[in-house]
């Protein structure tokens, strides 16, 4: 029974003698010496750091109680997992110098001392390792004598924002979109990117973030714009690093169509002439040319890739057309259409000559002549039907009773196919044979052009001339 008394008496007297290691104020606890209530158990020398990576790893469950035990159980993850590669930094913890908390094993139990001074005499030697989790960098030390982990401070350490900006592409036409990207901007809760014209004048301004780092925009003028970029970090420091970017905004070439006739024939070609196009910034590579009629419909369309950028052509129906022409440059740019009307008629009036060997026959016998005439044909419906009205007079060749005679007449040529036509009408002729009066005649033809121009055309035709003398006539007729 005394034994025991004595026993207990003698454990007692060391735990006293052990808490009496911090000597208390209201404020701080003084900690004159270190090695009585371990948290580690450490045996033989001093361990290197390696060796107290290793004894961690093994207290990992006391250290998971103990940092929940201190209120900072969300440090238990980073601290293993970054124990692993931690540089362990020996150092000397001068004389009044606090730690915020420091753990302890008392009795075989995990304890906790918050606001802790060193009040030895020389100053501590620990090991010191920092532990990261978010921006706050909290440094432990754990004194080698005893390897207690303590919390000494927490800072927080912000990093700056780096910025980082892309705009694509780098050379574009009027309202192409520009993409800016800026994601690879690191530790930027915020981005913003003005952008600026070639005159230094700001155009515009938006806020990214880096949740949305990117953005597009276009331009309707040409030249060179800036964009600057700046990333600011969580306490909204901006960063200081250059970031900008630089593009172009292609100038599209100014497009100048001449006709070479603004009314003309249907049949005559037509020359549009974009030769005066002009790209201030670079080189046109090809003109379209395209031509509608009055209801817009396209009729026809051209390209052409070299200079002088011309297209000859001929219209097959009357109408007024307009006619565009847009150029475009080595870029893609296109510019304004440039824009001329053109007035297309068919030659409808001309004016005739004919000359025609000739055979009148009556009153048993045979006249021969040498006819000419004068006259307009009018074309009704070009290629289709034309109304001719001519006049001249014939020369005999013939002794009496046959004499010269004059003669008019009035027809309706009727084309059967591009080339041929018939014709028939009615005519007049003088008295050609003494003892004839004057009479009216009916005459028919049949013809075939041999010059099908727009202007002149040239046609070899038979014409018979009924009612009075029959008459039979081989012409060749130039129109005019």
């Amino acid at each position: 029974m005394c034994s025991k008394t004595i026993a207990f008496l003698m454990i007692g007297i060391f735990v006293v003698f052990s808490l009496s290691s911090y000597a208390e104020t209201d404020e701080t606890k003084k900690l004159k010496r270190v090695g009585v209530l371990t948290f580690v158990r450490i045996k033989g020398e001093i361990p290197v750091p390696e060796v107290m990576k290793t004894i961690l790893d093994k207290y990992s469950g006391d250290i998971k109680y103990g940092l929940d035990l201190a209120g900072y159980g969300e440090l238990y993850l980073p601290f293993i997992e970054q124990i692993e590669t931690a540089s362990f930094e020996e150092k000397q913890l001068p004389i009044g110098d606090k730690l915020m908390w420091m753990l302890f094993r008392a009795r075989g139990k995990i304890k906790v001392v918050e606001n802790i001074e060193w009040a030895g005499k020389a100053p501590l030697p620990v090991f010191s390792f920092t532990v990261v989790k978010g921006y706050n960098h909290y440094e432990f030390v754990m004194p080698k004598p005893c390897g207690n982990v303590s919390l000494r401070k927490v800072e927080e350490i912000i990093p700056d924002a780096v910025c980082d900006i892309m705009v694509n592409p780098a050379k574009a036409n009027l309202n192409d979109p520009i993409s800016v990207d800026m994601s690879g901007s690191q530790e930027a809760k915020s981005m913003e990117v003005e952008v600026f014209d070639a005159d230094g004048n700001k155009i515009t301004s938006h806020t990214l973030t880096s949740d949305s780092p990117k953005w597009q925009i276009n331009f309707d003028k040409p030249g060179e714009y800036v964009f600057k970029g700046t990333a600011f970090n969580v306490k909204n420091k901006p960063s200081e690093n250059l970031c900008e970017a630089k593009i172009y905004i292609n100038s599209p070439p100014v497009s100048g169509l001449v006709s070479s006739a603004v009314e003309d024939y249907v049949g005559l070609p037509v020359t549009f002439d974009a030769s005066e196009v002009a790209d201030t910034d670079g080189d046109v590579v090809r003109v379209d040319f395209e031509i509608t009629d009055e209801e817009r419909n396209i009729v026809d369309r051209h390209t052409d890739n070299d200079m002088p950028f011309t297209w000859e052509k001929t219209f097959e129906d009357e109408g007024v057309y307009a006619v565009t022409a847009i150029a475009t440059d080595y870029s893609g740019a296109v510019s304004e259409p440039a824009r001329v009307e053109v007035i297309q008629k068919f030659k409808k009036l001309f004016f005739l000559v004919s000359v025609s060997p000739m055979a009148a026959f009556g009153g048993g016998s045979t006249g021969g002549y040498v006819g000419g005439r004068l006259g307009v044909l009018y074309s009704i419906t070009p290629g289709t039907l034309d109304l001719v009205v001519s006049a001249g007079g014939a020369v005999a060749f013939s002794e009496a009773p046959w004499r010269g005679f004059g003669m008019a007449s009035l027809l309706l040529n009727y084309y059967a196919s591009d080339t041929i036509y018939i014709g028939g009408g009615a005519g007049f002729s003088s008295n050609s044979r003494a003892g004839q009066g004057s009479k009216a005649e009916i005459i028919a033809t049949i013809g075939y052009d041999v010059i099908n121009r727009v202007k002149t055309k040239g046609s070899i035709f038979l014409e018979g001339r009924f009612l009075g003398d029959t008459k039979i006539m081989i012409s060749y007729r130039l129109l005019f």
